[in-house]
């Protein structure tokens, strides 16, 4: 057997998607198994403040772009592909293929010895033209990497359980929030989830695949159970009341990714998928991994063993990464025009400075844990009537929440905003990803004067998008005393009653 294909660490790999649920997970686990780690990312600066950010390279590009792809690909050996254009629009599926066949190009050009993909399991003996365009998408790029001339493992799965991932989010509201639930058909599918633990243990060892090994395999967990199953298991373990499910034949996907949306914090361009991925039962015909990937005892992890870990993580903060570690579809990228000699047209703005009564320490805790369950120190009914017009308008909304309770970095969904950029103890700069016709930025200072007093600098910036852009701005401007002069006061009077750090 050649070098390529012994088990021995050390390989060079290219992760795209590192920005993403199972990427920002996946990389960590690459780098303790030994491997050299290449990072691919449209954004490379949401990955600076990662732990592991130090220990990996990063390279701006896109799966789209040959040209970066090229670059990326120099001197690699295994390529993970783990992005997909969910969602990006009507031709998200022409996306998808696009990027898979330049990615698989790319690879061979460069001499990879393997392409190592996540798609999803999708139902046996259902035709493919009646799968969800999610799951066809998903088939269909594992086709690609199957067909190109790299040596490809695609895996397979079905509903991945950890904490943040999005099928646990959306388990966990469901049964946590409705006692008694009118639920969709859907719950009576058969399903077999699998603790994403067990996902990055198959993904790292197909690194050391043989290179004669070209297929595709289905990886699940031990259990195969209907959603209801799942949900009751859920109460069971999070020590909940027993759960009354009756389920309703007439919501259709649509409307159940409606009725998802409002009871999760899952908006419903990402539920959509999921509820139409459930429509057909999605359960492993084969578990040939083993022969490459031996289960030790107690693996593949039992379902009720995947949600008691996923809920330790909660309890104790430890979370990774979220669903919504990715970018929202659609959502604005652009970074903070220039100011203020900015040329690129209107740019709004409502700043607020206050002299504060605490440490300079204080006052960044206090920034740096706004939203998520601390809020957002102004006037609630507002922050939350401004998330359920954008829940309705298809948006992420207000309930994203947090990541971690009292730590952010680059990247980082907060609420519906996400954090263009961090400076520890001094600035805290938010993207909205809101729906708005325009660009929006929150933006948050601590500085001190000559005097070594504490000052709170904080600005609301917006660049209008037409008519419509201008016209928003001033229909909200009279409120903005109450919204972002209301948050400069309490963050201020909360920071003074902060305790001092040691």
């Amino acid at each position: 057997m050649s070098d390529s294909n012994d088990s021995s660490p050390g390989r060079h790999v290219l992760v795209t998607g590192a920005t993403g649920y199972i990427g920002g997970r996946l990389v960590p686990e690459l780098l303790a198994a030994g491997h050299r780690v290449r990072c691919l990312a449209r954004s490379p600066e949401k990955l600076r403040d990662h732990p592991w950010a130090g220990q990996a390279q990063v390279v701006r590009g896109d799966v789209t772009d040959a040209r970066s792809l090229a670059a990326a690909f120099e001197g690699i050996e295994v390529a993970y592909y783990l992005v997909h254009a969910l969602n990006t629009g009507a031709g998200f599926e022409d996306t998808d293929r696009r990027a898979a066949r330049t990615f698989a190009e790319q690879a061979e050009a460069a001499g990879v010895r393997r392409i190592v993909y996540l798609g999803g399991l999708t139902p046996a003996g259902v035709a493919e033209r009646e799968l969800s365009a999610h799951l066809r998408s998903r088939a269909e790029v594992g086709r690609i990497f199957l067909d190109s001339k790299v040596p490809s493992a695609v895996l397979r799965a079905a509903v991945i359980i950890g904490s943040g991932s999005a099928s646990f989010e959306m388990l966990r509201y469901l049964t946590e929030r409705l006692p008694v639930m009118v639920t969709p058909s859907w719950v009576h599918t058969r399903i077999q989830p699998i603790a994403v633990r067990d996902v990055l243990r198959y993904l790292v060892a197909g690194a050391a695949l043989p290179a004669e090994v070209n297929r595709g395999f289905d990886i699940g967990g031990p259990d195969v159970m209907t959603y209801r199953d799942m949900m009751r298991a859920y109460a069971r373990v999070a020590g909940l009341p027993h759960r009354l499910i009756v389920p309703v034949p007439l919501l259709s996907p649509g409307l159940s990714s409606h009725w998802v949306g409002l009871i999760t914090p899952v908006p419903r361009q990402i539920a959509r998928p999921l509820a139409e991925s459930l429509r057909h039962e999605v359960v492993c015909q084969e578990h040939d991994i083993a022969a490459y990937v031996p289960d030790g005892p107690g693996r593949p992890l039992p379902f009720a063993q995947a949600l008691r870990l996923a809920l330790q993580r909660i309890q104790d903060a430890q979370v990774t990464t979220r669903w919504s570690s990715a970018s929202v579809p659609g959502a604005p990228s652009d970074p903070l025009p220039t100011d203020p000699d900015w040329a690129g047209g209107s740019l709004y703005t409502d700043r607020r400075t206050l002299v504060v009564d605490a440490s300079a320490s204080a006052l960044w805790r206090v920034i740096e844990g706004i939203g998520g369950d601390n809020g957002w120190y102004s006037f609630p009914l507002a922050w939350a009537v401004r998330g359920w017009l954008d829940r309705l308008a298809g948006g992420v909304g207000l309930r994203r929440g947090r990541r971690d309770a009292h730590r952010l970095r680059v990247g980082d969904s907060l609420d519906f905003w996400r954090v263009e950029e961090i400076e520890a103890g001094r600035l805290l700069r938010l993207r909205a990803e809101m729906r708005l016709p325009g660009l929006a930025w929150l933006e948050m200072r601590v500085e001190q004067d000559d005097s070594g007093r504490t000052r709170y600098r904080q600005r609301a910036l917006f660049h209008p998008r037409g008519l419509a852009g201008h016209a928003y701005w001033w229909s909200v401007a009279p409120f903005h005393a109450v919204v972002f002069g209301g948050m400069a006061r309490n963050i201020a009077e909360a920071a003074g009653r902060e305790p001092e750090a040691g």
